[in-house]
């Protein structure tokens, strides 16, 4: 395939395929982006195309129409609808895994029990269908106990317990009230992690794994790490007490394990592993896998991203990272803010009128995900995590302020972010 002239399509509609989407049209080897379905950001710097990001015949469809050379699955969803499974039949170079391999994120009780056939440090840990065994095993722990829905639940299907009650409360919400419908209906109990979270990723062909670099996101709602889980509040890159020795740890204990033991089951991987860590007072140990880039960790750790992107997602999604592609990181931190819909991640309104974009300081980023263009109206929310605005800096407190500047400029009715994103990097 020409390494030149190239037309890139990423697949889905939230921040983290804005930023994707920017950092492709930054490599001299691209000449078109399109994104799929996109959102009012994308729609300003690439071709959003009206394709849902689950329906791989239609992906296919239009990747062949528009003579696309890679495809870069942005969500969970795609990934567990089979859409790199279609692209691949069809020749179609996939940055992104697919449906089988995928389930590493997609049911938990199955990355679970991989990490036990891989030898990958994790809780301990069981997985239900039926409440009164799940309930004993929480009883077991007295309570203190994460209770996970098996599969996927946009972000909110772990409820983190610390007494009996709680653990009964989130096992019977689950497996007796189907608060999360099918996702739910297999449960995983197990032990209560203390210690710092990291996010970790590995780009791999399938056999090989290069390390990116690190981030650390707050998942909770509210300032403080209060109020219910959501898909991610914020993140900042690099994460405070992370050291090279800690990131080799990482790569040679939880990611080259989790590849080689998918492909031992025959699971070819192409793409972003991600591991969600906990770093326990007994080593670190792996709380999830995700089968694609974090969201909003990748919008903190492109804009550190030195080198060109897209040779490093064609070479995985070619089978071959022999060459190793180069990566070059920036010595600068990032720290991303997410302002959300007042109500988020529960009930909340969409299509207030978004102001104040044009205010945000020069040099600090926004990548949109819950927006659209309305007729006469211009920019406005349509959904939960409405943007991502990043601040860049020489370290976490001069990023942290500069996308606080940028996020008190966005006005929309029942905005609210989180004001102490990455501000334990500044107290130590």
């Amino acid at each position: 395939m020409s390494r030149s002239g190239l037309r890139v399509l990423v697949v889905g509609s939230g921040a983290r395929e804005h930023a994707l989407a920017w950092k492709c049209l930054q490599s001299p080897l691209v000449v078109r982006v399109y994104v799929a379905p996109g959102n009012g950001g994308t729609g300003r710097i690439a071709r959003n195309l009206p394709v849902p990001a689950d329906d791989p015949a239609q992906l296919v469809r239009v990747a062949r129409k528009e003579h696309v050379g890679l495809v870069v699955l942005g969500p969970e969803a795609a990934v567990a609808a089979g859409v790199g499974d279609a692209l691949r039949d069809a020749g179609i170079p996939v940055f992104g895994p697919g449906r089988d391999a995928g389930r590493i994120e997609s049911s938990k009780a199955f990355a679970k029990e991989l990490m036990a056939r891989g030898g990958i440090p994790t809780a301990e840990w069981a997985a239900f269908s039926e409440p009164e065994p799940a309930r004993r095993f929480a009883r077991k722990f007295r309570g203190q106990v994460a209770v996970k829905a098996d599969g996927l639940a946009m972000g909110k299907g772990v409820v983190v317990c610390g007494s009996e009650e709680e653990a009964e409360a989130a096992i019977d919400a689950m497996l007796v009230r189907h608060a999360f419908g099918r996702a739910g209906a297999t449960v995983v109990v197990e032990e209560r992690l203390e210690g710092d979270e990291l996010s970790v990723f590995g780009v791999t062909d399938g056999r090989r794994v290069l390390l990116l670099e690190a981030a650390r996101d707050f998942k909770r709602a509210r300032d403080g790490d209060q109020g219910p889980n959501t898909g991610g509040m914020g993140a900042y890159s690099p994460p405070a007490g992370v050291d090279p020795e800690l990131l080799a740890e990482a790569t040679d204990c939880v990611l080259v394990p989790a590849v080689r033991e998918l492909a031992r089951r025959g699971l070819d991987y192409r793409g972003v592993l991600y591991a969600g860590l906990m770093l326990t007072p007994h080593g670190l140990r792996v709380l999830e896998f995700n089968a694609r880039f974090g969201d909003p960790e990748c919008q903190v750790i492109l804009p550190r991203l030195r080198s060109d992107l897209v040779p490093l997602m064609l070479a995985a999604a070619e089978g071959d990272l022999s060459a190793r592609p180069m990566v070059e990181w920036g010595s600068e931190a990032a720290v991303g803010v997410v302002v959300a819909s007042g109500g988020y991640p529960d009930g909340y309104q969409t299509g207030f009128v978004i102001e104040g974009l044009g205010a945000v300081p020069r040099g600090v980023l926004v990548f949109h995900a819950g927006t659209r263009f309305a007729p006469g109206r211009g920019l406005v929310t349509s959904g939960g995590r409405v943007l991502t605005v990043v601040g860049l800096g020489p370290d976490v407190e001069h990023a942290r302020l500069a996308a606080l500047s940028g996020a008190v400029r966005v006005r929309f009715d029942s905005a609210y972010f989180r004001k102490d994103i990455a501000l334990e990097a500044v107290r130590g």
